[in-house]
């Protein structure tokens, strides 16, 4: 009586005698159950709610039934107790972006803690992080600063790259005066397709040369002597002879 008869019985026949023996059954299958929800204070000083859930299996029954008097509720508050525990050492980001790598910790410290009770932890997942109604007002006032940041950063590169291939081109246009002609004329030809509009546009008549013949251009070029200023006709001197009485012819 009070000792360990033998090794664990395998699924079969056996014989136990009354008020002498007593069998104890081991679920040997993987068995799940849920972190009820931890309040945490995280390494930056910030409160946060976290709950869990772990999935075990027993791997010696010997040792769960005779090392531990309840193994089952044993792991449930180790599993409560690391939570806390890692949580503490991380800061909010942290807990929020790497809940695999937390998850990964917790599993492997549970292990080594349950493994002298002939359990197995297999895996723990991080189920909910809930934050307080205040920091997440804040967390997302701050997100939508930073949007609007990059979108303004990136509007003004984008505008920058615009202005950079504007003076390329014209630079490109101003090097050849016929791509500069067909550019105006398709200025024209773009403010007239506007309906309910008259505009007056002056159009110089250097844009038309290259559109006229060769005599027409001299023609069209050449000035006339009544357009031309004083300054630039020359006066021809005329001598006038000019007749008083008494003076011999």
């Amino acid at each position: 009586m009070g000792r360990l008869k033998g090794d664990a019985y395998g699924p079969g026949t056996f014989f136990l005698m009354p008020c002498v023996d007593n069998c104890v059954r081991v679920d040997l299958r993987t068995v799940s159950f849920d972190v009820p929800p931890q309040e945490v204070l995280t390494k930056d000083s910030v409160t946060v709610s976290v709950d869990a859930v772990v999935y075990y299996r027993i791997k010696e029954p010997l040792n769960a039934v005779v090392k531990i008097a309840n193994y089952s509720h044993s792991t449930r508050l180790l599993a409560a107790s690391t939570l806390r525990t890692v949580l503490g050492t991380r800061n909010l980001a942290e807990v929020l972006s790497e809940r695999e790598n937390i998850s990964h910790t917790m599993q492997t410290s549970l292990d080594e803690a349950t493994d002298p009770w002939g359990v197995k932890v297999e895996r723990v997942e991080i189920k909910d992080v809930r934050l307080p109604v205040q920091l997440q007002r804040a967390m997302a006032t701050e997100a939508e600063a930073t949007r609007e940041a990059r979108a303004k950063v990136i509007a003004a590169e984008g505008e920058m790259l615009a202005s950079r291939a504007l003076k390329e081109a014209s630079d490109v246009i101003s090097m050849s005066p016929a791509a500069l002609q067909l550019r105006y004329l398709q200025t024209l030809s773009s403010i007239s397709a506007e309906k309910n509009s008259t505009i007056i546009f002056p159009l110089p008549i250097e844009l038309l040369i290259p559109f006229l013949g060769t005599s027409a251009c001299h023609e069209t070029l050449r000035p006339s002597t009544e357009q031309l200023p004083a300054k630039h006709l020359k006066i021809q001197p005329k001598i006038l002879n000019i007749e008083t009485p008494g003076t011999p012819k």
